[in-house]
């Protein structure tokens, strides 16, 4: 049914071809804008934080292609607020058709793709100048992580859709969640304060988008002094980020009484 609602946007949105692809262009080109500052910040200094150029560009290809897999499947829910506002999720309940189906494919657009294809790109130049031993751990560690990624940030993206089922207007804080979050894992954690790097790694679990999986890959200790089976656990962590944002959204539906109320 999610590939059935999104085909149909797709379609609507293909009757103006060149509009699409300047679009999806434009996308590529001001997600591709952080790939410039990145680069820029090295013209200074041959090493950030203890990584060079190609090791901060592997952190920036798995965090932006796991942040752009999720906006393209589950960034609309971010609308959610405005659905309760207006009263329009009203007629979503009514269709034999889950809501957050409904939602998450909402003016569906292919432009998003536009998102993915700087992260390809830099992955595909970065991962051959790390200076690592390739083991066949690591090689399957590369898409494990990318992965695992895209579900933390899905799971965020319904959580924090499900935070507007009593906050309406909270769409803007939601968006240092996830925006925050997909911008804050481009760059390595041991850039930002001991406590900043606590609260993502223990609170809002952004660590294991890419940081903890990187720090196997390219066999660096952990500044927090976590144990090795960390580097690991980005797959237990996305199940259970997904699983706290299935129980706040079914939390949301049963308690949702109209808009007004």
């Amino acid at each position: 049914m999610y590939a059935l609602l999104a085909w149909t946007w797709i379609r609507a949105a293909a009757q103006y071809p060149v509009s699409l692809a300047m679009l999806t262009a434009g996308t590529a080109v001001v997600t591709g804008l952080d790939v410039a500052a990145i680069a820029l910040m090295f013209t200074r200094a041959p090493r950030i934080a203890g990584f060079d150029v190609a090791e901060a560009l592997f952190l920036y290809g798995t965090a932006t292609l796991s942040f752009g897999i999720a906006d393209l499947v589950l960034g609309s829910t971010e609308r959610l607020g405005e659905h309760v506002r207006r009263g329009t999720l009203d007629a979503m309940l009514v269709r034999p058709v889950s809501p957050l189906i409904q939602v998450a494919t909402e003016e569906y657009s292919p432009r998003r793709v536009g998102k993915l294809v700087p992260a390809v790109t830099v992955l595909a130049l970065a991962l051959p100048r790390l200076d690592t031993t390739w083991t066949p751990g690591r090689v399957a560690m590369v898409p494990a992580m990318v992965a695992a990624g895209a579900f933390i940030f899905g799971g965020l993206w319904v959580l924090a859709g499900a935070v507007q089922f009593v906050l309406l207007e909270s769409r803007g804080a939601t968006k240092a969640l996830t925006y925050g979050g997909g911008f804050l894992t481009q760059y390595p954690m041991s850039m930002f304060a001991r406590d900043l790097v606590r609260g993502v790694t223990f609170v809002v679990p952004l660590a294991f988008v890419n940081w903890q999986p990187a720090l196997y890959v390219l066999d660096r200790p952990d500044p927090l002094g976590l144990p090795g089976a960390a580097r690991f656990a980005s797959p237990a962590v996305a199940a259970l980020v997904c699983a706290v944002a299935a129980v706040a959204w079914r939390a949301g539906l049963r308690h949702y009484r109209s808009t007004g109320s």
